[in-house]
């Protein structure tokens, strides 16, 4: 690959949440890393100049759980199309689930969705590790392997453990290795055949539903294991407000915990099931109003350290059976960011708590050295209009997929151009 340019972004607001970083100053890049911010170093040539007036430069966005459908499912996207419209929404590191097929239990399928990325060159992907071989919940995988292959963190994707004693080893492994291990809190007995909360829009819409306690029994076990073990544990996607505040009180009792909210949890809530659009089949189901806005305030305080995309694309048949027979999921990428700049908009969030959950917290979490401004940092970077308005539509996606519900929304805020490893992977054009 050749060497990366020498860059200056001139004009913008800096904004580095990990650095403490929040001032209209010049950002210096060369050989793939920052190298100044503010005054230019000496005898600093730049080849390329990004006039950022009137935008935000911030880090790069680090997504903890998009679905790129590859290997395995490659009719519904590729790795090459989903990092291409990732790039387009200014998120430069993406961890994929362990439920691609074959499952990412061995070093060959994580170095292989690694490299397929590595090639296409918009975006850096890092493969979860499947914690039991073919996530059938009984024998533990190759956890220094898949660790040794890239995988920054285990998971068990949406197919959780049922053995405890299972799941208590595979912890103490995943801790022996230092190793976090993400769980997607579902009770797999009181989730099964559910697809929407249980509540009055089920009981009145008739469909199959998933109460708040499928969440918080599975939450309070691997609360209770993660103490036991002393491993750090991931919640992936949470949907409610006991749920929130389980993690709240482990954290405080020292337990290593911590969690995510997908994206349209902070929006969508039961009451967009009314039209049985199958674009809001999920999983976790969207939950009440009062579910939503306590999933607002734990991003706002900083109870849940990052905000994903949870993204999930689909074909056009997928969505098309009736809605409890329909595949869950959205796809997301897209709409991470300019839902994320809405909620600032509205007063829930500060720009640099939200850009935070965005970049700095979802990095740590996976122990990366990503989602950061500083001197010497690589140079993923996010270059954004925050007064873009513009309307969502089919054709105004980037990436394969278009089965999302917020067609037709405003969006706020859209990215100019993004950096990876210094550089330019996405660069809008004006007329667009």
């Amino acid at each position: 690959m050749a060497s990366s340019p020498k860059i200056t972004i001139r004009n913008g607001r800096l904004i580095d949440p990990a650095s403490g970083i929040d001032s209209h100053s010049d950002l210096h890049i060369a050989e793939g890393r920052i190298a100044a911010i503010g005054a230019a170093p000496s005898g600093f040539q730049p080849d390329r100049t990004l006039d950022a007036s009137g935008r935000l430069v911030v880090p790069g966005l680090v997504d903890l759980s998009a679905r790129l459908r590859e290997p395995g499912h490659e009719h519904k996207a590729t790795i090459a199309s989903e990092t291409r419209a990732a790039a387009a929404a200014g998120i430069t590191t993406l961890c994929c689930p362990p439920d691609t097929h074959p499952v990412i239990d061995t070093p060959a399928v994580a170095q292989l969705i690694q490299q397929t990325a590595t090639r296409n060159g918009y975006a850096r992907v890092l493969p979860i590790g499947a914690l039991t071989r073919g996530l059938k919940g009984e024998t533990l995988a190759e956890m220094a392997a898949l660790k040794r292959a890239g995988c920054p963190a285990l998971g068990e994707a949406e197919r959780p453990i049922r053995n405890t004693h299972v799941q208590r080893r595979a912890l103490e492994y995943a801790a022996s290795f230092g190793m976090p291990v993400f769980m997607h809190p579902l009770d797999p007995e009181l989730s099964e055949g559910g697809c929407a909360h249980e509540g009055r829009i089920s009981a009145r819409l008739g469909l199959p539903g998933i109460p708040e306690a499928a969440e918080t029994l599975a939450i309070a076990r691997g609360l209770a294991l993660a103490e036991q073990t002393g491993a750090r544990i991931h919640f992936r996607g949470l949907s409610t407000a006991r749920a929130v505040t389980l993690l709240a009180e482990a954290r405080r009792r020292g337990v290593r915990a911590s969690g995510d909210v997908s994206i349209h949890q902070l929006f969508l809530t039961e009451d967009d099931l009314a039209g049985l659009d199958a674009n809001c089949h999920l999983l976790p189901p969207l939950r009440t109003q009062a579910d939503r806005e306590a999933l607002r305030g734990a991003v706002a305080q900083g109870d849940l350290d990052a905000v994903c995309s949870d993204h999930q694309p689909h074909d056009a048949d997928a969505k098309l059976a009736p809605f409890p027979d329909t595949d869950p999921g959205i796809a997301a990428l897209e709409t991470l960011l300019p839902l994320a700049l809405r909620l600032v908009d509205e007063g829930v969030v500060g720009l640099t708590e939200m850009i935070a959950r965005l970049t700095q917290g979802p990095a740590a979490i996976i122990d990366q050295p990503y989602g950061r401004l500083g001197i010497g940092d690589i140079a993923d970077v996010c270059v954004l209009d925050p007064e873009a308005r513009w309307t969502l539509t089919p054709e105004s996606l980037v990436g394969r997929a278009c089965n999302t519900p917020f067609i037709g929304t405003e969006m706020h805020g859209r990215v100019s151009w993004t950096l990876l490893g210094g550089r330019v992977v996405f660069e809008r054009v004006e007329q667009d």
